[in-house]
């Protein structure tokens, strides 16, 4: 079993929010899906950041199934049947897994200020120029490659991960993440780029951040070209992102490995509403 090398910070506690229903160890209970506020069931989870490389392997094979297995990604990865890349080893790598099982059900990638300048950028600026974003850099985390098992989409699991988040943001002194949220181009049935334009058009009336955060994509989806009058509504993750608070920084770009339109979003501490920050950090 190899050992990760030390991370940026000490790796926070997985501490349960305050509002939640208490069990032992790491153990967090799944909250219903209609409602944040809503009374958690007492089926369990267990939080953890990653410590071994074998842990690491777990999420990049959950990662795999779904993003080439699930939605057709093309993936050049040196292990068979895991989804890897250069930034993998110099991320924190956060997992819930199910407790009766210990079988990895989510995943995020969380890479640090310190650690972006040693790998030299985010995976974001890989498809923004995030150049108007230079002075956010020294407390901006980039959140990445999340995924939940397809059996456990019913919200718990990703809440548990945005827990852990926002402990490990507080705790660590730092104050916003960035992050590419990925719309496929076959979304609630519509196909070719089409729900992603449409839900571009919506997103920019209601929720783009002020002009001076704004990105340029270094491969744009052709909204110009694709038919963006669509009532659609944007995939679960989004939508989760913007009852947290979070605005769109840019029009999508478009990765053609992953065949998915990707909207750069930027997220502050700060902004979290008030029942999410005593949902999530008991204040």
């Amino acid at each position: 079993m190899k050992e990760l090398p030390n991370p940026t910070f000490p790796l926070s506690p997985i501490a349960l929010p305050r509002s939640w229903f208490q069990r032992p160890a790491l153990v967090v209970p799944i909250a219903s899906p209609a409602r944040v506020e809503a009374k958690p069931e007492r089926t369990g989870l267990v939080v953890s950041w990653a410590k071994h490389q074998d842990e690491v392997r777990q999420a990049q094979r959950l990662r795999y199934s779904i993003f080439a297995g699930e939605m057709g990604a093309r993936l050049t990865t040196p292990v068979p049947g895991h989804d890897m890349d250069i930034f993998d080893d110099y991320c924190e790598h956060l997992l819930v897994r199910e407790a009766a099982t210990m079988q990895v059900i989510g995943t995020y990638r969380v890479l640090t200020p310190a650690q972006a300048r040693r790998v030299g950028s985010t995976y974001s600026d890989t498809e923004f120029d995030l150049t108007r974003l230079r002075g956010l850099r020294e407390q901006m985390v980039e959140l990445g490659r999340s995924c939940v098992h397809a059996d456990h989409r019913q919200g718990g699991v990703i809440m548990a991960l945005w827990g852990a988040l926002a402990e490990f943001m507080v705790r660590n002194r730092l104050d916003t993440m960035i992050g590419c949220a990925s719309i496929p181009m076959q979304h609630n049935g519509v196909c070719g780029g089409h729900a992603a334009a449409s839900i571009w058009r919506q997103l920019r009336e209601t929720h783009l951040a002020p002009i001076e955060y704004h990105v340029l994509p270094r491969l744009a989806l052709p909204v110009s070209q694709l038919d963006d009058t669509l009532q659609i509504e944007p995939p679960a993750l989004i939508k989760g992102y913007l009852r947290l608070g979070a605005k769109v920084l840019g029009a999508p770009a478009w990765d053609p490995d992953f065949n998915t339109a990707d909207l750069p979003m930027l997220m502050r501490i700060n902004d979290l509403p008030p029942r999410y920050r005593k949902h999530f950090l008991g204040a």
